[in-house]
Parts: structure tokens; sequence; C-alpha cells
């Protein structure tokens, strides 16, 4: 028998499903709602300096862990926004996105046999994360039927093994956003079992209900915290690969050298564009993502709902889960988006994909909202006419 010429590790997941639908959606010229990124322009600001940084032959290596003027300008950012005193030299690292951010924070701090708590449903990358780190990824579902964090659930996994948990929030894909005492509970279970907390915090400035609180700003918890967000999802530049870590100086030393190993350094001009980006634009521009996100919301969420989908209101990021037992004549979730795809020309991600079990994700599917507001319009209206031939 000739041995297999692939890891045991990259055996254990497979390609995402979220860019295999994007795949498709093109493939049948469909509405794609299935990933996250916006089909409406970033910023002029941005663009501009991105230009001027690149005419200005800023194509050269940064400095690998982040350019000194965007790590100057992240820290001022941190504090105006969450009053995070942050040392630019010492406790942040710029990636090439959040995405390599989450990786190389996982490879610093985990070991062969480690364990990570990972909240359920769960952002698709976690699970290959733990998985290239040698860790074991440790699902926890969150409590029904409005999706909380259940502390006893997760005291009831934690093993010497335990080493970190994972938090999103706002979340990605149930569209929660994390309360003060949800977040009270996160902190309690660190400080009491020695745990470190890493939160994914692209969407901080994007809610609707509630307020988006940094897990490091609770009692104990700045030493014990790594928060892990970017670029991407704040300026509208997905494809820019700007993410971002701030950390406490020996984890910021180890993920580095990681970083390093993995990619080098983020795009030098983009870099500057964002940091540019942050020393110009003032409050009332981070204020005001909620606002123009909560329109495409309440346009996407109200469609959904009239043509049969069930799906409760996200308080933040710009997703919504919904279930489709109204509508799928019995289908699981992958087949009834391939035929979403197909016969309505709208693109969903299923809803396993989201799950460690993926019967507990069958009746379910995510949309995205972070497009035009002409683009949900279309996507609705063709929805509607789906579900009148009868879906």
């Amino acid at each position: 028998m000739t041995p297999s010429r692939i890891s045991t590790r990259a055996g254990r997941f497979s390609e995402s499903v979220i860019r295999e639908m994007t795949r498709v959606a093109r493939r049948h010229d469909a509405v794609n709602l299935a990933q996250g990124f916006p089909d409406f322009p970033a910023p002029d600001l941005l663009k501009e300096a991105a230009c001027r940084a690149i005419r200005a032959d800023v194509n050269q290596y940064a400095v690998t862990w982040g350019t000194p003027r965007l790590r100057t300008a992240l820290a001022r950012r941190y504090l105006a926004a969450y009053g995070l005193e942050v040392d630019p030299d010492r406790e942040i690292v710029v990636t090439c996105g959040a995405t390599e951010a989450m990786a190389a924070v996982f490879l610093a701090l985990f070991d062969p046999g480690d364990e990570v708590l990972i909240p359920e449903p769960f952002y698709e990358n976690y699970g290959p994360d733990a998985i290239l780190a040698g860790a074991t990824p440790v699902y926890v579902p969150l409590q029904e039927p409005d999706l909380r964090f259940d502390a006893d659930a997760f005291a009831h996994r934690i093993t010497p093994k335990t080493r970190a948990i994972v938090l999103n929030t706002p979340n990605n894909p149930t569209g929660r956003v994390f309360s003060r005492s949800e977040l009270e509970a996160v902190a309690k279970l660190c400080r009491t079992h020695g745990l470190i907390a890493i939160t994914d915090e692209i969407y901080e400035y994007i809610t609707y209900g509630g307020e988006h609180l940094s897990l490091a700003t609770f009692d104990g918890m700045r030493d014990r915290t790594v928060i892990v967000s970017g670029a991407s999802k704040t300026f509208a530049v997905t494809g820019w690969r700007v993410g971002t870590i701030v950390a406490p100086p020996d984890i910021t030393v180890a993920v580095r050298a990681v970083h390093d190993f993995l990619t080098v350094g983020a795009p030098a001009p983009l870099q500057e564009a964002v940091a540019e980006a942050m020393e110009t634009l003032d409050e009332s521009y981070y204020g005001s993502l909620g606002a123009e996100y909560r329109e495409r919301r309440d346009v996407l969420v109200p469609g959904l709902r009239e043509v049969g989908f069930q799906c409760r209101m996200p308080e933040g990021a710009y997703y919504v889960m919904a279930d489709i037992s109204a509508l799928a004549d019995g289908a699981d979730d992958v087949a009834f988006s391939h035929r979403l795809v197909k016969e309505a020309g709208v693109a969903p991600v299923p809803g396993s994909s989201f799950f460690s079990t993926p019967d507990a994700g069958r009746h379910l599917v995510r949309f995205a909202f972070c497009k035009k507001l002409d683009t949900l319009a279309e996507a609705v209206d063709r929805l509607a006419r789906f579900s009148r031939l009868g879906s």
C-alpha cells in the first residue's frame, strides 16, 4: 500500500466552505451573500493614501511586526476607544490579515496536546488553527435559544491541558454581541483557571444592540488577553490583509517570531494607508459604521423572514443565521444552499460549516449583509421570486 503523501494534520480539515460558496456563486452569477466582503468602495482617504505610498516607493519590506507609524496609530486608537494603554514597541504585531494573526497566536501559545475552548457555532478558521498548532479544539455550545455564553458548560470542559479560550465578539456567524455579564463570566474562568483569552474583535465597531466591550479592559485580564483585529471590516478592505495583534510583551515576542517565519510582514504601502486613516478619521467615522450596517441589516432580515426563513436579529457584525426548515423540503443545508444559488441566484453558506458536529447546523444557513443596499434589495427580490415559485 502506497503511503499517503499528505500529513495527518492537513487531513483533519478541508478547504473553506465559505470561499467554496463564493466560487459557486460566481459560476452561477448569483448574488454573493456567502463571503463577508463588501461590494462598496473603501473610504477615498484610504485609497488615496495607499496610492501616495506606492508612488513614494514604499514597496519594500516593512518592519516585520509592523511599521512604527501604524503601531503608534493603533496604540492611540486603543486608548481612544477603550482607555487601554498599549506600548506600540512591545505589545503590537501587524500581520497579513486577522486570519494570519489568529494562526500566529495559536502557534506561539500552544504545544501539542494543549486544549483550547471554542464557543460553538464558530468561525471556521479556529479549529484548523488549533490543529496546525498541534492543539486540540474543544467546542462548547452556546446556550439556546439566545446563544448566550454558559459559564458552567465551559467550566465543565476545562482540564489540566486547557490553555486558552477563544471569544469572537461581535460574533461571526451568530451576530451576537456578548454582554458585560457574559464577559465577566469569561474573565472569571480565565482568572480562576489561569487561562489566556484570545479575543477576535475584528467587527468591533459594527454593533446595533449593546456595546462592544474589550475583554482586556476587565479586572485582571489585561495581562492574559490577546486581542486580534485588523483593518478589513472597519475600512472595507478585506483584500488588503492588514491584521493586528495586541498582547502582553512576553506573548508578543513569541508571536512576532512565528509571524516572521510565516509571512515576514504585511504589505508596506497598505500599512501606511491604514495608519493615515487612523490618524485622520475622527470618532464620527467609527460611530457611523453601526448605523450604516443597521440599515443594511434592516433590508435583509425582514426580507428573509417574509419568504419563510426564521432568524433572530443580529446585534453586531454583518451576518445572520437563518433557519431553513420551512423552505428546504427536507433538504439539508448543503443541498439547499446549492439549490438557492442555482434556482434563486443567491448564495449563502451552509450552517453545518460552523459546527463541530455538522448535523447540529443542517437546518441553518448564513447570509452576509456587507453589501450595497441595491445588492441586498436584489437578493431579497430573488428570494421572494424563488419562494413564490414554490421553493
